[in-house]
């Protein structure tokens, strides 16, 4: 299975220059865990999380209405291609540690890709668990 056959298309995405807190209106408004930052033309140049609004400027006591997402968005992005199999995505993400890829063709998002979205497409439930168990391995249990 295609990585096109499982990815979310009509990707909500920001500039580099909205502020912090338009970002996490965003990110509440549409119950979502990370942005695309990209240009005009659509080129991808950094996602922001929820967790990098909270590390990167929150508790560093920035102003959220003044700092930008080029100050706290993940430059270091793991990409998947449409055309990429749905395990190749996996691996990505065991091997990025992330829970989400954006989904890239010719430089331009064309959308994400979840470990929601490999779990509940057919027959791909083992490549998410294997994905999820890599990117958990760094959780430190009390």
């Amino acid at each position: 299975m295609k990585v096109s056959q499982v990815m979310s298309r009509g990707v909500i995405s920001v500039g580099a220059d909205e502020s912090v807190s338009f970002a996490a209106q965003l990110l509440h408004r549409h119950n979502l865990g990370a942005l695309p930052v990209c240009e005009e033309t659509g080129t991808l140049r950094g996602v922001v999380t929820d967790r990098d609004l909270v590390t990167r400027c929150l508790a560093l006591k920035l102003n959220p209405e003044k700092t930008t997402l080029r100050d706290v968005m993940s430059r270091w992005l793991v990409t998947a291609s449409p055309s990429d199999d749905v395990e190749k995505a996996a691996e990505l993400m065991a091997k990025g540690q992330v829970r989400r890829l954006p989904v890239v063709k010719d430089g331009e998002l064309v959308g994400m890709v979840s470990l929601g979205d490999i779990a509940t497409a057919e027959n791909q439930r083992p490549q998410a668990a294997m994905a999820l168990e890599h990117i958990s391995e760094n959780i430190r249990r009390l």
